[in-house]
């Protein structure tokens, strides 16, 4: 088995370490960090936030936590039962939860808005070169022609349709597949960021697969987020300050299907091809969801297309980074 199946650590997080004390202004108690580690949708999770209060806060992780555990039940692939899991079996689902048709719809949104550049029914061809590289004899010029034409037959983002009233989410043709890999992980993180303002916490880095920085730090200053290297994902190769701003990363080197890289988990909707290993792209924006839903698009698009896609997202950041540090910066 070749294929390097680990999920992206594209975003390197320079904040106070945990349980050390920050000194607010005088007249302000001592805030403390509490944090908590887990996993959202197959990737590293994490919720980072300042309190004077250890119980409540306690208390509102627990509850952030339950939705997480909620949400994994519509969009992860890993759990059967899900219903992703279940459209993509059985090809429609009658009784989704309006969080689902919600992201279903965004997802068609923003499909339509690329011109599929983003399209969230690239499963099929995940699943090839999945099967292609898990395979007892692997050939190493990747799957050929031939069934990845097959595959991109399934492929195509109007033939999902929703009637959001009924709950009903359907795909056009037996085989299709869904994916949420360019949306849940953000979604999850806006969510659970409600959940946690709910309890009337502001100052917080909740991060789900994706970084939302909810407010600032409670000194006043920005949550200051480091870019990964493409190359050595422990070393940031650049940073950036965010104050009430979401974050999502994409890049090939997250999922890795061969030994030699040349073979990614971004997928190009349009040709079948993957997304080239060293190319990173992160972007910032008023909402995790949002963010994540740009940045996979924007690690496919030729250059030329970047600014489209980017002004596409109104108000949207693009950070594009290689291993000889930042290429390009686009902005909305």
């Amino acid at each position: 088995m070749s294929v390097k199946i680990t999920r992206r650590r594209a975003i390197t997080v320079l904040a106070a370490a945990a349980g050390l004390p920050l000194f607010l202004k005088a007249g302000h108690a001592q805030a403390r960090v509490f944090e908590w580690q887990g996993t959202s949708l197959g990737a590293s999770a994490s919720i980072k936030l300042y309190h004077t209060d250890e119980a409540k806060a306690r208390t509102a992780v627990e509850a952030a936590v339950a939705e997480l555990n909620r949400l994994e039940d519509m969009f992860s692939l890993y759990r059967p039962n899900s219903v992703i899991s279940r459209l993509n079996r059985d090809g429609s689902v009658d009784d989704a939860p309006k969080e689902f048709v919600e992201l279903m719809s965004y997802g068609r949104e923003v499909a339509e808005q690329t011109d599929g550049w983003f399209d969230p029914t690239v499963q099929p061809l995940w699943d090839l070169y999945f099967r292609h590289f898990t395979a007892e004899t692997v050939d190493p010029a990747g799957p050929s022609p031939e069934a990845i034409r097959q595959a991109l037959a399934l492929v195509g983002w109007r033939g999902i349709s929703i009637d959001g009233a009924a709950g009903r989410v359907a795909l056009a043709r037996p085989g299709m597949g869904v994916t949420h890999n360019a949306l849940g992980q953000g979604y999850i993180t806006d969510r659970v960021t409600d959940i946690l303002r709910h309890y009337g916490f502001r100052n917080m880095l909740v991060n789900m697969g994706e970084l939302q920085a909810v407010s600032s730090r409670p000194d006043g200053t920005a949550w200051r987020i480091g870019i990964a290297d493409p190359a050595d994902q422990s070393r940031a190769i650049a940073e950036v300050d965010v104050v009430d701003k979401g974050v999502a990363t994409s890049g090939g080197y997250g999922t890795i299907f061969d030994p030699n890289g040349k073979f990614t988990h971004i997928i190009d909707p349009h040709s079948g091809r993957t997304a080239p290993q060293m190319l990173g792209v992160t972007v910032i924006a008023d909402s995790a969801t949002k963010a994540n839903a740009y940045s996979t698009p924007l690690t496919l698009v030729p250059k030329d297309k970047r600014q489209a896609i980017v002004s596409l997202g109104r108000g949207i950041k693009a950070i594009f980074v290689t291993p000889d540090g930042v290429t390009e910066t686009l902005e909305g």
